[in-house]
């Protein structure tokens, strides 16, 4: 019992001194006026504080889950019958986008495997855009990869990503309406006579159940995706949610964000410097294609820029989601993208990687010795 005790007095000490941390970084970054401080300031002050910190920090993976609900709810509320028509409009676009965007990344990875002297299979499973959770537990599977540079590479692409990203699409190059779209605008009107309760319960129920419901089908990001379907699902059939205010989205990012920072644990790498280097500069080549392939976007559908590069950014849907509501982007077909890409990831390229690996370790085994 006294040891019981013990070990919850010093989760409950470690997840203070994270809490704090977190507190520190947000605020800092508020203060300086950075892009979604709430967000980054966490990743910042967490990755940070765990390499210099003599206790160990710990972040509950509930509380990150509580934040992905929030979130996933906010971006289901996005989701109406006109943006629905205009996701299915855009399919083969979707298609010939993300499968560009695959094989640019898959090119990167030869380099960068090259460089390092990795062998290619770790490095390409690294680079996979979009897929974190879902390329981890596939190098778990497969035989002769080596995980922890696996999640390095794609814990790093993640956080360059959500770095850039923000002071890329905030910066001067790109331009983006300031009070929204008429869309958008019509919307906030819809929202802001919904009447909170009762409302708020139903869809808080909804959400809970589905992301239950998503665990159990094993769906990528279930926390995110189940709320996102069954508001987008409510939504549509005519139950209209409550808007989330800005305070509460702060406050689930910085659940999100305290969480990621706890992911990056450069101390278990091997040939740091080498490998760091090259997995940021291979993010930087990312985020250059992606502004790329954003042009051709444009050229076709005539959206803003804003939009074009978030619906294309080889980072996670919900911190894509997160600044395509700071900078009013077309938030339906950001996460439409983002949510093609995933199902993409998690149901098409792991069976192509596993056919690709097998090919070639035929091909090694037959040549002569």
């Amino acid at each position: 019992m006294n040891y019981s005790a013990k070990s919850l007095d010093n989760k409950f000490i470690r997840f203070l001194v994270t809490l704090i941390t977190a507190v520190i970084g947000g605020s800092l970054f508020t203060i300086l006026h950075t892009p979604i401080p709430w967000l980054l300031g966490p990743i910042a002050a967490v990755v940070i504080g765990a390499r210099f910190s003599k206790i160990p920090l710990y972040w509950p993976v509930g509380i990150r889950d509580i934040g992905l609900i929030v979130v996933g709810y906010s971006i289901g509320l996005s989701f109406t019958k006109e943006a629905l028509l205009q996701i299915i409009s855009k399919l083969p676009s979707m298609l010939l986008m993300t499968v560009l965007l695959v094989c640019f990344c898959a090119a990167i990875a030869l380099v960068v495997s090259k460089l390092t002297g990795v062998d290619y299979p770790t490095v390409l499973t690294g680079s996979i855009p979009g897929g974190l959770s879902q390329m981890i537990i596939f190098a778990e599977e497969m035989k002769g990869i080596d995980i922890t540079t696996v999640t390095f590479l794609q814990v790093a692409r993640l956080m360059m990503i959500i770095f850039v990203v923000p002071f890329l699409i905030l910066g001067p190059l790109f331009n983006h309406p300031t009070h929204g779209t008429a869309a958008d605008v019509a919307d906030n009107v819809v929202q802001s006579t919904v009447p909170v309760f009762p409302n708020v319960i139903w869809f808080t129920i909804i959400c809970v159940v589905c992301a239950f419901l998503a665990r159990k089908l094993k769906l990528p990001t279930p926390n995110l995706l189940g709320p996102i379907l069954g508001t987008a699902i409510a939504g549509i059939s005519g139950l209209h949610g409550p808007a989330v205010s800005p305070s509460i989205l702060d406050v689930s990012q910085f659940m999100i964000g305290t969480y990621i920072g706890l992911l990056l644990k450069p101390e278990k790498l091997e040939h740091k410097t080498k490998i760091i280097s090259l997995a940021l500069l291979s993010g930087l080549f990312m985020i250059a294609g992606s502004v790329g392939l954003g042009l051709l976007l444009i050229y076709f559908y005539h959206i803003t820029p804003s939009t074009s590069l978030l619906s294309l950014a080889p980072g996670g849907m919900d911190q894509m989601a997160i600044l395509a509501h700071e900078v009013n982007a077309d938030l339906s077909m950001v996460t439409g993208f983002q949510l093609f890409r995933l199902f993409f990831i998690y149901f098409v390229v792991p069976p192509m990687l596993r056919l690709f690996f097998k090919v070639g370790a035929g091909k090694i085994k037959k040549k002569p010795a």
